[in-house]
């Protein structure tokens, strides 16, 4: 597995899920050092991978160059001798809407989540056309068009929604090569660095789930049989029930109830 961003959050969780099966996984991320307001680093994330029962082969790189890309991918395939499973978890947010945004920031957002995707797949795929059950997987979320979503945050929601196009366009261009292409969204806000610096502090991750619901669900995902499950947008709890977890209590970040948990957007 190579993996874009996994020094934290969402994308840590998943590959920890997976290294509990003895994955090996490989991880380009720019977090070399200690950052204060960010938990953890590239270096500490290829610890808790060991320590979970995988391998980690952590690289310091930047999704939006493709060269770095590129080598990491090469990195990736020397040392594991291939890819079967690509995951585009890297992400930029920022909600403040066009009139508003700076276009530094825009141009952030496109190049680390559009831009990150495109490159990372790109560069995967004659890799994961070797693989005998390959699947790229994008954290993004569903096309819908409701048009609040434009409203509110009309340039993030470009930058996942390029996201999802992206991906589905793999899905369709090489269903017969059987290599699978899917994405996944979480139907609450989900207990993350982001979460707590941007999007609410406190107040948001006392009604959001932990990541390891959007990572028991990837994990659903990615052991099913590539040539049967392709072109999908899933939302993580739909996911477990389809595997028959129902009770998602567990999941729970903070001290209330299910019905205190907040959507996340998107949905």
């Amino acid at each position: 597995m190579i993996m874009s961003g996994g020094s934290r959050g969402i994308g840590l969780a998943i590959a920890l899920r997976a290294a509990r099966d003895g994955a090996n996984v490989a991880l380009i991320a720019k977090t070399d050092e200690p950052d204060p307001r960010l938990p953890g680093t590239i270096h500490t994330a290829a610890a808790e991978i060991e320590a979970a029962g995988g391998t980690a082969l952590p690289i310091v790189g930047d999704v939006r160059d493709e060269d770095s890309v590129a080598a990491a991918v090469s990195k990736t395939v020397e040392r594991f001798g291939g890819i079967d499973i690509a995951v585009n978890n890297a992400s930029a947010i920022n909600l403040t809407n066009i009139g508003d945004l700076p276009a530094k920031r825009y141009d952030l957002m496109l190049d680390i989540n559009a831009r990150g995707t495109f490159v990372l797949t790109s560069l995967a795929l004659p890799h994961l056309a070797q693989a005998d059950n390959a699947h790229v997987l994008t954290l993004s979320p569903p096309l819908n068009m409701d048009r609040r979503w434009l409203a509110t945050h009309a340039p993030y929601t470009v930058s996942k929604y390029a996201m999802t196009m992206l991906t589905l366009g793999v899905a369709e261009s090489r269903r017969e090569q059987g290599i699978a292409a899917n994405c996944l969204w979480p139907r609450t806000l989900i207990a993350t660095a982001a979460v707590q610096n941007l999007l609410g502090g406190d107040q948001s991750m006392a009604v959001a789930r932990k990541p390891e619901i959007v990572a028991d669900a990837a994990y659903a995902i990615l052991i099913r049989p590539s040539r049967e499950c392709t072109g999908n947008t899933f939302v993580d709890d739909e996911v477990l029930a389809e595997a028959g977890v129902t009770d998602l209590s567990q999941y729970r970040y903070g001290d209330g109830t299910e019905d205190d948990l907040q959507l996340d957007i998107f949905l």
